[in-house]
């Protein structure tokens, strides 16, 4: 049977650590094994060094061996074996000038030559070696054997029996090899407890499956279409899918690393995404997008920041606003035709056929006369559409929606889209400003806290409201910029508020049923990022006899005449349509 290797994460890793464990120890005890013996081969080389110095200080020694002959009985044998018996030496050999030996611990060998060359000693130079002779293998030493005068007559050589030295050796790897076993213990136990939690926190995924759960996970993250944004504890973004990076208008790769606040301009997105605003499904305003974010914990103190675009339901929304404000102002239009109706079958069963010619006239040429002034102060459909349905709207509120006198506003405009946004937002906000005011409420939408009912600015004399609310609406064009501005008579926004009311998120409206569908504090953000977007400005002043003014600068929001865009074109395309035989 074949071993199979094992697939868990930490099964594998277990026996890579044990491995790696067994194989660092084993490679230790050479690597210090190695060093040792060549210690103990050079201790053993000194202390051979040093009996042979020792024996050759003698004065005696030199004496004996000029005075006497090698003799095995001899003073020179005597005194060698005295100091080799004394000191545990392998042998102390005497030799004269010659190499002829004086002393050998086998008495056969004295007279006989050296097996060694004795020249280097003989020359007054001390020799140490590891070397074989008539002995065996030994640590040896050789030292010059001078005489009173200082002349060399001769020369000491001593030997440590090498077994001796590899004994030592020999001993010390058990000692060694207990204390290797106990790291080694020490070290498997360490991995198994390290293996045991690798396994806890992959849950036993086999290596094989990593693989294929990062790239699962790399293609949910960037295929899905919802934002998803990753901080680690430290605030540093590690990961914008695609969806993310498109909403936020981030390069994912230069982000990683880098706190949100670093990567987007101040507001409440960096602010969701740093973890300084709470809450579930909240509200931000990215480069004219409304977003949907939710911040999660992560268990390693980061967190994951998922964002949704709620634009378009957002500007759904608003529409759907603007058509169940529509369908209320026909319905009492319906009741005012129907009274109407009644009016004019009353005077023709009178007889009075010219009064009732006078009277549908007025009444016809009043709506006709409202909305082609409209029509002819501003040329783009949708805006003059916009302007026509806000007016219904406003006198189903019993809110008068004036025209300024100097709006004048060409149809050569980039993207009604945009400006039918802003215009849009600013309208509602004024209509809702004027008629909560009107009905004095307790507050309006932008009043002080605490402020008492009817005291805001623009209030009448006694704290009433102002006899004759309205809501007035100026568009004008200066070159290719376009100039908003809508006024109105409501109470007005405090100077400590007007830089808060075009934060996102921020709104002193209670969501009621009627806005069920969206959330509130966007509007007017949406508003000033659409500005910005076109490096203009939005700001809020105060109205003289009370109430606000919203004024929303656009630059380059108008194409100029040279343009593709510029009334040029549009001239072009009515002679087309006037050609074709259909109405402009």
């Amino acid at each position: 049977m074949r071993m199979r290797r094992p697939r868990r994460i930490f099964a594998q890793v277990l026996t890579a650590q044990v491995v790696i464990t067994t194989g660092v120890m084993v490679l230790a005890t050479g690597l210090f094994l190695a060093p040792l013996g060549t210690a103990l081969d050079d201790q053993a080389m000194r202390r051979a060094q040093s009996i042979a110095q020792t024996t050759a200080a003698d004065p005696d020694l030199a004496r004996e061996l000029v005075a006497t002959g090698p003799d095995p009985r001899g003073p020179v044998q005597a005194d060698a074996e005295r100091i080799r018996t004394a000191t545990g030496a392998l042998y102390i050999v005497v030799m004269d000038t010659r190499g002829v030996r004086w002393s050998h611990p086998n008495p056969a060998e004295i007279g006989r030559h050296v097996s060694t060359d004795p020249s280097r000693p003989l020359a007054g130079r001390e020799v140490r070696q590891i070397d074989t002779g008539t002995l065996g293998r030994s640590a040896r030493a050789k030292v010059p054997l001078r005489d009173g005068r200082g002349r060399i007559v001769g020369a000491v050589s001593v030997g440590i029996a090498y077994d001796s030295v590899r004994g030592r050796l020999l001993g010390s790897i058990p000692g060694l090899l207990r204390y290797a076993g106990a790291a080694l213990a020490v070290g498997v136990l360490a991995t198994l407890a390290v293996s045991r939690s690798l396994r806890r926190r992959t849950h036993g995924v086999a290596f094989a499956d990593i693989s294929a759960l990062l790239e699962e996970r790399e293609a949910m993250l960037h295929g899905i279409r919802e934002g998803v944004v990753a901080c680690d504890r430290y605030g540093r973004i590690r990961l914008v899918n695609d969806e993310a990076a498109r909403l936020l208008g981030l390069d994912a790769a230069a982000a990683a690393g880098r706190t949100p606040g670093e990567v987007l301009a101040p507001g409440r997105t960096a602010e969701v995404l740093s973890g300084r605003v709470s809450g579930a499904d909240l509200l931000a305003v990215s480069g004219g997008r409304v977003l949907v974010a939710n911040r999660v914990p992560t268990r390693d103190g980061g967190a994951v920041v998922t964002l949704r675009d709620r634009t378009e339901l957002e500007l759904l929304g608003r529409e759907l606003d603007s058509t169940q404000g529509l369908l209320d102002a026909l319905r009492a239009q319906d009741h005012e035709h129907a009274n109407q109706l009644h009016t004019l079958r009353g005077l023709l069963e009178l007889g009075r056929y010219e009064r009732a010619v006078a009277f549908v006239a007025e009444v016809s040429g009043a709506h006709r006369a409202s909305a082609e002034e409209i029509a002819e102060r501003v040329h783009d459909p949708l805006l003059s559409a916009l302007l026509v349905g806000k007016a219904a709207i406003a006198a189903e509120r019993g809110v008068p929606l004036r025209v300024s006198a100097a709006t004048l506003l060409p149809d050569a405009v980039v993207d009604p889209r945009d400006l039918v946004t802003v215009l849009g937002n600013l309208l509602d906000n004024a209509l809702d400003a004027v008629a909560a005011h009107r009905s004095a409420a307790p507050a309006g939408p932008f009043a002080e806290p605490g402020a008492e009912p009817g005291t805001g600015p623009g209030a009448g004399p006694l704290g009433r409201p102002p006899a004759e609310p309205f809501v007035e609406v100026e568009l004008r064009a200066e070159g290719s910029t376009a100039v908003l501005r809508v006024a109105d008579t409501g109470p007005g926004v405090p100077p400590a508020l007007r830089e808060r009311i075009f934060a996102e998120g921020w709104s002193t409206k209670a969501a009621g049923p009627a806005s069920a569908h969206r959330g509130r504090g966007i509007g007017l953000a949406l508003v000033r990022r659409l500005a910005e977007r076109y490096g203009g400005t939005a700001r809020v002043t105060a109205r003289a006899g009370g109430g606000a003014v919203f004024t929303v600068v656009l630059p380059e929001a108008l194409a100029r005449a040279d343009s593709p865009h510029g009334p040029g074109a549009a001239a072009t395309a009515d002679a087309r349509l006037t050609a074709a035989g259909e109405p402009r």
